[in-house]
């Protein structure tokens, strides 16, 4: 069974920055997909960016292209999301998730991920 445990959410002002970890135990052979996806209340759950080694891609929401960056380090089984200039409107919950046999054209869909972290609060203050 694979867990994900997130971590580094907090409070920042607009312009600030912050650094989510995302630690990955179980099945840990790194040919994953990684995203983060945020959620408000009310709001169904937003894809912020994702990572598929399998694939060899990288993609990111227009709305963070520039701001956020994804990376991944195989020997902590350990993604990051690194988010500058942040701003209000990136206020959410931020969730990592993986998945070993999402296809290509599904790596923005979250209904395709089948493992989930318990979230990380993010509130940027202006």
């Amino acid at each position: 069974q694979v867990q994900l445990v997130e971590s580094g959410g907090g409070n920042a002002q607009a312009g600030g920055s912050l650094r989510l970890s995302c630690v990955a135990s179980g099945r840990t052979d790194g040919r994953y997909a990684m995203a983060w996806f945020r959620q408000v209340p009310g709001k169904e759950r937003e894809f912020v960016a994702t990572n598929s080694r399998r694939h060899g891609v990288t993609y990111y929401a227009d709305s963070v292209k520039g701001r956020f960056t994804i990376s991944r380090d195989n020997t902590k089984n350990t993604a990051y999301l690194q988010m500058n200039s942040l701003k209000p409107e990136d206020t959410g919950s931020y969730y990592c998730a993986a998945d070993w046999t999402i296809i290509l054209s599904s790596l923005r869909d979250p209904r395709q991920y089948d493992y989930w972290g318990q979230g990380t609060q993010v509130t940027v203050s202006s």
